[in-house]
This record gives structure tokens, C-alpha cells and sequence, in this order.
């Protein structure tokens, strides 16, 4: 009996999928002429190392214009406890500031990318000493931090 329930169930996930991939833009006139959000338009392109947030490609870095690394193209990797720990150095030093904590991300960033000292926001490393994928943890729990989510 629970099999074939799961069967059910994925059964009507899978058809639900193919009903909602029938629903693409572009297959009624009358729809896209009354809608203004039903219009195409090129995407924007930037330079590669000038990207918003965790938007690197694989392999690149993304940067401010002001040189403050924001995004590296890799996974993050880090352990839960250094997770917490950067997350929690990263909302103590908002925190002390005041205002915006997501305003407050790029400061952050660029005063440990700055200092390049060792700490618990960079797991106890040099920002400049970190792989790419440490540094996109580092990142990670920063922007975790932001939005308040170190718990």
C-alpha cells in the first residue's frame, strides 16, 4: 500500500511538473500585450570581476569597484562550529555599528580583507591565505550574518 502511494505521489509531482512547463511565456498574445511583466529584454552582462554578491563564475572572483572581494566562483566549504563562529564575529562587528546589517556586508568584507588578520571571521587564517572555497564559506556566513541567520 505505500508503495504504490509513493508511486501516487510522485506520479502527480511529475505530471504537476509537466502541466507547470506547459505554462511558458510567449503562447498568448492577448496575455503578453495587457502584462508589461511579460516582456524580453537582453540580459545585462558585467565585467567578470565586478559582481553582486555569490555571483562569481566557477573559478573567478567577483569584486566591488573597490577591490573588496564579494563572490568567489567556488563551494563554500567550512565546518559548522567555524560556520557560527565567522557568522557570529561577522554580526558582533554589525552589530557594534549599528544601521543596515546587509549595508554593512562590503564594510565587513573589506576590513578583513584589509587587515588580512587572522581571526574567527576567517577561521583563525589570513583572509589571503584562505582557498577559495574557505573564502566563499567566509562570505557565506557574512552574508548569513546580514540577515540575521547565525543561529
Amino acid at each position: 500500500m505505500r508503495r504504490c502511494l509513493s508511486r501516487l505521489i510522485v506520479a502527480v509531482a511529475v505530471a504537476g511538473g509537466v502541466g507547470l512547463a506547459g505554462c511558458s511565456t510567449g503562447g498568448d498574445d492577448a496575455a503578453e500585450s495587457s502584462s508589461p511583466q511579460v516582456t524580453t529584454t537582453s540580459p545585462t552582462t558585467t565585467s567578470p570581476t565586478t559582481t553582486s554578491p555569490r555571483s562569481a563564475a566557477p573559478g573567478q572572483v567577483g569584486t566591488t569597484p573597490d577591490g573588496v572581494t564579494t563572490a568567489v566562483g567556488a563551494p563554500a566549504q567550512s565546518t559548522e562550529e567555524e560556520y557560527f563562529q565567522a557568522c557570529n564575529a561577522a554580526r558582533t562587528w554589525m552589530a557594534e555599528r549599528g544601521g543596515d546589517l546587509k549595508a554593512q556586508v562590503e564594510p565587513y568584507l573589506a576590513e578583513i580583507q584589509k587587515t588580512d588578520a587572522p581571526g574567527p571571521g576567517t577561521f583563525g587564517t589570513p583572509w589571503s591565505q584562505l582557498e577559495p572555497a574557505r573564502q566563499a564559506a567566509v562570505i557565506v556566513a557574512v552574508e548569513a550574518a546580514a540577515d540575521e541567520l547565525c543561529g
